[in-house]
């Protein structure tokens, strides 16, 4: 791709982007939400056109711009992170949708079957061309999809945050089959936040910041500190934040936990959160730490177990009890558990605390709602034009923003977040961490569930290590030192019970 821009209206998406691919290598493509990766994506896939200027050459020959069918045919295919399979069809019929092999114009149905098994046999999967895709799991999905592209002889697969909703297993086996396809000379685009997934598969990565091209690395040349820095324009050492004061000696317990289990997986899990310490919840995944934090929530009913919130006992049953005693909680899933998307930034921001904005006679007070809604978008750094602007409109960093804004406004002594970087750009990430460290510096317990481990090290005062359903140790952070991650992982895995 050489010179490539991209204008709409009076924002300019790509300024000058250059992007070169080699055959049978896992090229990364970084940067923070908004850089244009996206775009500069769909000009290769033919779903935009570039500006004048711009040019795409597929194996040295120019290729057809602007056009969908005619990119499929080059050999581009894109794998977006929202799955579009017919969940009911069948694997093959998803396969070959709107490409079915056909004989005299009638879909050849057993030419499709017989296709869809090679293909099928290729990537190693254990379902077969009949199964309906409703029945699969989401990893099994993602090797329809990467069938799908194969079937149309895709010489270059775009794979866009592909690991985002697939568990470990299912990430391992995606990760097999990209060498797979690597060994068979096809060329991988692969999009993604984390760090971990592009020390592991890149061969190269290219850096794009403020819709422009900022440089690419080799495998030899990757290293934290540069990539972040050509990401965000700043080094490492500011990334994570930790200027707030981890609580020693005579410390004022906000949060006990005591024999916690819900009778079923869950195991006598016990700890204390002190005030102003920030605590992570460390472990594989389905080692119960989501389901520790929805008991101490109230979300889920527990068996046995006892909260005790700035030293006096608890009855939590449900999240309105947890919320009106002073815990509020982060989910995982923003968008089905979290945000109202179709409304506004502000009626998200409020809805927590619509009592406080009544007046005589039971009215709301707008502009109270108004106010407080435009200083939480200051103090956050939510990037937006309005408070009016609807929260699916926004980038997955500000959409945390805002959840977080919302959870803020209803003055929690305990804040647990789960997973709260999940799916955000380097720059969100680093907004957040900053957030996590003003909150413990005003003496607020923080409970933080976190899948990866560079972020619980540069995080955490302390890590409790979960596995299988019980709290396994607690690694500790030495003076000036992160926890250590082989500490993390040789308990999260049981090693360091062998």
């Amino acid at each position: 791709m050489r010179h490539i821009s991209k204008t709409f209206g009076p924002v300019r998406a790509l300024n000058d982007v250059s992007l070169t691919v080699y055959p049978g290598e896992v090229h990364a493509l970084m940067g923070e939400n908004g850089a244009g990766k996206s775009t500069l994506m769909k000009v290769l896939s033919g779903a935009y056109s570039p500006d004048s200027g711009g040019e795409i050459l597929i194996e040295g020959k120019p290729a057809s711009t602007g056009d969908p069918i005619k990119a499929r045919a080059n050999g581009v295919a894109v794998i977006y992170q929202e799955l579009s399979l017919a969940p009911n069809l069948s694997v093959a019929q998803n396969i070959f949708l709107g490409n079915e092999p056909r004989h005299f114009g009638i879909v050849d149905r057993a030419a499709m079957v017989r296709n869809s098994e090679g293909i099928l046999k290729r990537l190693g999967v254990s379902f077969g061309p009949r199964t309906l895709v409703e029945g699969l799991s989401l990893g099994e999905r993602q090797m329809v999809e990467i069938a799908r592209a194969l079937s149309t002889n895709a010489r270059i697969i775009v794979m866009d945050e592909p690991t985002t909703s697939l568990s470990s297993r299912e990430t391992d086996r995606l990760f097999e089959v990209i060498a797979n396809l690597k060994s068979q000379n096809i060329a991988i685009i692969y999009i993604s936040h984390r760090m971990e997934e592009i020390y592991q598969l890149a061969d190269r990565v290219s850096v794009l910041r403020d819709s422009g091209y900022v440089g690419t690395l080799s495998r030899e040349e990757l290293n934290a500190p540069r990539l972040v820095s050509m990401m965000v324009g700043r080094d490492l050492s500011s990334f994570y934040k930790k200027d707030h004061k981890a609580p020693v000696g005579e410390r004022t317990v906000a949060l006990s936990v005591r024999n916690m289990s819900d009778g079923d997986f869950l195991q006598n899990c016990s700890f204390d959160l002190y005030k102003g310490e920030v605590v992570a919840l460390a472990g594989l995944v389905g080692s119960g730490r989501t389901e520790l934090a929805r008991l101490i929530f109230g979300a889920d009913r527990k068996r046995t177990g006892t909260v005790e919130l700035d030293g006096k006992p608890l009855a939590v049953n449900s999240p309105r009890e947890a919320l009106q005693a002073g815990i509020a909680y982060l989910t995982e899933d923003r968008k089905q558990l979290g945000l109202f998307l179709d409304m506004s930034i502000a009626d998200n921001i409020n809805i927590g605390v619509i009592g406080e904005d009544a007046k005589a006679g039971g009215i709301r007070d707008f502009g109270m709602a108004r106010k407080r809604a435009d200083k939480a978008v200051s103090d956050l750094s939510i990037r937006t034009k309005s408070i009016s602007t609807t929260v699916g409109s926004l980038s997955g960093g500000n959409q945390q923003k805002v959840l977080l804004a919302r959870l803020l406004e209803t003055k929690p002594k305990v804040v647990i977040l789960d997973e709260p970087t999940r799916g955000v750009d380097v720059g969100a990430k680093s907004e957040i961490y900053r957030l996590i460290d003003s909150l413990a510096s005003q003496g607020i317990g923080i409970l933080m569930i976190s899948s990866e481990l560079p972020e619980v090290t540069g995080v955490a005062d302390r890590v409790l290590v979960m596995r299988d359903g019980h709290i396994a140790g607690e690694v500790r952070a030495a003076p000036g030192q992160p926890a250590a991650q082989e500490d993390i992982m040789e308990l999260a895995t049981g090693a360091a019970a062998r």
